[in-house]
């Protein structure tokens, strides 16, 4: 995210109505933002250049459509970043992940990562996340007792998924913090505007990234056992349907987002609970909402706000002429609130919303999440056994601290009271 400074500078001109991440309280709540621009239409340019999407069914659609791309270096509409020139191959080499491919390398790279993800593959890891889940809360319990402040990212949303992703994987151990500050530093340069004073930080966080897991994946080699990271080595030394560095970004892919976006999660849908008493009673209550509440919690605020697709051939959308390299932004988190979608209550959090499942806070089409199953699995544990175990838990603070990300919204603290 861009300084205070430069976001003033950049937010400059952006007419009311129009979409303006750098608005004062965005970052707090950004849907009536949103709210505002799906009412001037359907599309909108942004001062990124690309083309905005704003309503479920022209985002659905998009998500879907074949023969579009992922890769931003087909798009002729950008306004791109200057970079110094020492940090100018940073951003062409981070490019090999399943984010950033089109088919058929996509194809070949998600088949080879997707077989650890499926529903029943994911399911075997229920009774320990059940088991990291209660060892937690006990830990929470243990140092409210003790006077403690209670800041829930640190102590429950990030420690929980990052567990769980590092034992799928089957990572070796490492400085937890340290790992914590690389990953959330490397996330900033997903942005489409960064702060130039954070670049030098968000390469040497993903540098020290790299080196860790290549050294796992040296370790791995030698130490292999029934994990996914053995499995993706075993696919590289088959031949050549996964090259090293294929094998290292799928892993670095896989450890990033295997926890960011959980957290975001925990976090989004556990603050959403406590301004929402109603609907924390209700699930504290109800263990049969387990499940569905977590696609609720995804869709009233989810942990990723924005995605994108390249347009390679001329096509309409959403009522518009579209060129071919056009990028086009979907933005997931209005069409998640979609009065066209989901109603006259779309801004209401219903922990019993029928057809919640059908959000967008997973993409759609060939690049949805490979990871949902695993996401809704760690949310559908966590949050309901959290207040159940502490009904009474309360804010501890005004505003919580969020993070500022456009793409990937979350909170840094989450203060509260046991």
């Amino acid at each position: 995210m861009s300084s205070d400074t430069e976001s003033e500078t950049v937010g400059d001109g952006i007419e009311p109505g129009a979409f303006n991440p750098f608005e004062p309280g965005f970052a707090q709540n950004p849907y009536a933002q949103y709210a505002s621009i799906r009412a001037r239409g359907r599309s909108q340019r942004t001062v990124f250049g690309a083309l905005l999407l704003s309503h479920y069914d022209d985002c659905f659609a998009l998500l879907r459509l074949p023969g579009t791309s992922v890769d931003e270096r087909n798009a002729t509409n950008v306004i791109r970043q200057p970079l110094p020139p020492e940090l100018e191959s940073y951003r062409d080499e981070n490019r090999r992940t399943i984010l950033d491919l089109d088919p058929p390398d996509h194809t070949r790279l998600r088949r080879l990562m997707s077989s650890a993800f499926t529903v029943r593959q994911v399911e075997r890891l229920r009774p320990r996340v059940q088991a990291l889940v209660t060892g937690l809360l006990d830990d929470i319990a243990e140092a409210a007792r003790a006077g403690e402040e209670i800041d829930l990212i640190a102590r429950f949303a990030f420690p929980l998924p990052f567990q769980v992703i590092s034992e799928l994987l089957g990572m070796p151990d490492g400085d937890r913090a340290q790992l914590r500050a690389w990953s959330h530093t490397m996330t900033k340069s997903l942005e489409p505007i960064v702060d130039p004073g954070d670049l030098p930080a968000i390469v040497e966080a993903g540098e020290s990234m790299a080196a860790h897991v290549e050294a796992a994946i040296d370790w791995k080699r030698a130490n292999p056992a029934d994990d996914v990271l053995s499995a993706l080595i075993a696919a590289e030394e088959d031949g050549d349907r996964l090259s090293g560095e294929e094998l290292l970004d799928q892993v670095l892919l896989l450890y990033l987002a295997g926890h960011e976006t959980t957290v975001n999660l925990i976090g989004n849908g556990t603050l959403a609970l406590l301004r929402h008493r109603d609907q924390f009673e209700r699930l504290a209550a109800d263990p049969a909402l387990d499940a569905a509440s977590v696609d609720e919690l995804l869709r009233y605020d989810s942990p990723v706000q924005l995605s994108r697709r390249i347009v390679m051939t001329e096509m309409e959308l959403a009522g518009e002429t579209v060129q071919p390299g056009e990028l086009v932004l979907t933005l997931l988190g209005s069409a998640n609130r979609d009065e066209g979608k989901w109603g006259p209550t779309a801004a209401d959090l219903d922990l019993g919303r029928e057809g919640a499942s059908a959000l967008l806070s997973f993409g759609s089409g060939i690049h949805h999440c490979l990871g949902a199953a695993l996401a809704r699995l760690e949310g559908a544990e966590a949050v309901p056994a959290l207040v159940r175990r502490f009904p009474d838990l309360e804010l501890a603070a005004d505003e919580p601290a969020w993070n500022g990300r456009i793409i990937l919204r979350g909170l840094d603290v989450l203060p509260v009271a046991v």
